[in-house]
């Protein structure tokens, strides 16, 4: 019985033991975006765009995943990037800092990914923007109150900004430490996706 018991428990610390030993290589798995300092406080930070049919399918099948994995101490971020639809990616970015600001982030991204991706309704500027935001419970003077407003245009001057300094040209991107980018080349799973980030934060 005593046996049997050790066997079972070894059984059921092998798959712990071999992630825990599980070392990621810089060059192979991440590499270094800047010479520079890491951020204070470890942090995994998502690029996307809601634009992005591989964005969609990461707010859908590994942003649960992450945020339930993700160690305490290490925050989660995200990032629009404008640079995908040429005007209207621009205004998406400007309704993600209005959604931050007002505090209707997760409500506004799944709005905005199912009228996108689901819905197939096409998104041409702010107006349809706002229907959006109000359809979602918002209220239209309190839109209208932010949309130009220094905080929203302080954002979305930082997004672009953060995406220059951290090399992105396509999303998703997972950024870690202000300093390590995920390497997408020997990611077979989007939960290699999620270790290496995860990884990446703890030990780097």
């Amino acid at each position: 019985m005593k046996k049997i018991l050790l066997m079972a428990a070894a059984l059921l610390l092998a798959p712990m033991l071999s992630q825990a030993a599980t070392v990621y290589k810089e060059g192979v798995h991440y590499s270094v975006i800047n010479q520079g300092p890491k951020t204070k406080t470890p942090e995994i930070k998502e690029y996307f765009s809601f634009l992005c049919p591989h964005c969609f399918q990461f707010y859908l099948n590994v942003l649960p995943k992450l945020e339930k994995q993700l160690p305490k101490g290490v925050k989660f971020t995200q990032s629009h990037v404008d640079f995908l639809g040429g005007d209207i990616g621009k205004d998406l970015t400007r309704a993600f800092a209005i959604a931050e600001l007002l505090n209707v982030k997760h409500k506004i991204e799944g709005a905005l990914f199912n009228d996108i991706h689901v819905k197939r309704q096409r998104i041409l500027g702010m107006k349809d923007i706002r229907k959006i935001f109000i359809a979602s419970g918002v209220d239209a003077k309190e839109f209208d109150s932010v949309v130009n407003s220094f905080a929203v245009n302080a954002r979305v001057a930082q997004m672009a900004r953060d995406a220059k300094d951290d090399q992105i040209n396509g999303v998703p991107e997972l950024v870690i430490n202000g300093k390590y980018k995920v390497l997408k080349k020997e990611i077979k799973t989007w939960d290699d996706f999620i270790n290496i980030a995860v990884w990446v934060a703890k030990n780097k």
